[in-house]
């Protein structure tokens, strides 16, 4: 017999899913990890890293939900200024065959103005976004790790981590094949090389002065650099 869901029971037995779910370790191709997570509505995030299913643990605020909404805040602000640019939060994006992450944010350029991604009929980031930030514990993380490594294989251009109990922010950014990390200005603050004004007190982000982060972020968005920019991405919608 079956029921409603499609499952087929057996007296005694334990109800097996039409559809097998997702377990972390699991090793399955991108569409089965896709037919998997899409039969799991409830299921908040999964992603499949070099074919290996990773499932994060519950969120905890101070250590994970704080520092995600103020990394969104910075980026989101910097989106609202740069017509062009896009910022998303917990997307899937579809790197290759391999790789399916979940990063907690995403700064790309639109497709229809040259940027790396496409936005595929089914609504996926597919190829590499120009910035992936992620938000984890410290540098044993995988995000420091394996997922450093199909980011760059990937062609993410810059890889923003923030290592809360490390309390550390690493920037990098991809040059000749590898990726190095950004240093500060003298000011202290981190400037994007592929985003004009996108600037970063990591400092202030750190000790939770999100006013302070924007302000600087104001500052970078003020300047001619990124108004070129602008005007650059609106030349190319033309």
């Amino acid at each position: 017999m079956t029921n409603s869901t499609g499952e087929r029971l057996a007296r005694g037995s334990i109800p097996v899913p039409s559809v097998p779910i997702l377990e972390p370790g699991d090793r399955l191709t991108r569409d089965e990890f896709e037919r998997r997570y899409a039969s799991m509505p409830a299921l908040n995030k999964a992603e499949l890293i070099e074919g290996v299913v990773y499932m994060p643990s519950p969120v905890r605020v101070r250590r994970h939900g704080g520092p995600h909404a103020k990394i969104i805040t910075w980026l989101g602000n910097y989106d609202a200024k740069t017509p062009g640019v896009e910022v998303a939060d917990n997307a899937t994006a579809r790197l290759d065959l391999d790789n399916e992450p979940q990063p907690d944010a995403m700064l790309y350029i639109v497709p229809e103005l040259g940027g790396q991604v496409r936005i595929t009929s089914d609504d996926y980031i597919e190829a590499a976004p120009e910035l992936v930030a992620e938000v984890a514990s410290s540098s044993a993380s995988y995000d420091l790790n394996t997922k450093l490594h199909v980011y760059r294989r990937n062609g993410v251009q810059e890889y923003v981590v923030w290592r809360v109990l490390d309390r550390q922010i690493d920037w990098f950014v991809l040059r000749s094949g590898c990726y190095e990390s950004l240093k500060p200005d003298d000011d202290g603050v981190l400037r994007s090389p592929n985003f004009p004004g996108l600037w970063l007190d990591a400092a202030a982000l750190l000790r939770g002065d999100l006013a302070g982060t924007l302000q600087v972020l104001d500052a970078g968005t003020a300047t001619a650099e990124h108004s070129a920019f602008v005007a650059k991405l609106g030349d190319a919608g033309a």
